[in-house]
């Protein structure tokens, strides 16, 4: 079992910039992978991005590219998210997720969630 607990949302401006963080416990995370989903208002869940524990390689989806970058402190079992150049789109519930083994979208874990809303 993997827990997850995400933070680091809130309410900012568009242009500014946040840094989610994913705090993990539980087993280990060696040949995991974890990542980020966002659920806007209305719509499906997206995927944002994921990084493989081992080697820090990274995916991300393409409508955030340039602007997100994820990350890891092996010492805190914690994967962030900095999302830079907010935009009032950008406002979503983020989740953070994890699945051992290889998988671009991770899913079997899942934290509760850490609301985003961007004002224009």
């Amino acid at each position: 079992q993997v827990q997850l607990v995400e933070s680091g949302g809130g309410l900012v401006q568009a242009g500014g910039s946040l840094r989610l963080s994913c705090a993990a416990s539980g087993r280990t995370l060696i040949g995991s992978m974890l990542g980020w989903v966002r659920q806007a208002p209305g719509k499906e869940r997206e995927f944002v991005g994921s990084i493989r524990w081992s080697d820090r390689q990274t995916w991300y989806a393409d409508s955030v590219k340039g602007r997100f970058t994820i990350s890891k402190d092996n010492a805190k079992n914690t994967m962030y998210l900095q999302i830079n150049s907010l935009k009032p789109e950008d406002t979503a519930v983020y989740y953070c997720a994890a699945e051992l083994g290889f998988t671009l979208r991770p899913g079997k874990y899942w934290g509760q969630g850490t609301q985003v809303t961007v004002t224009s």
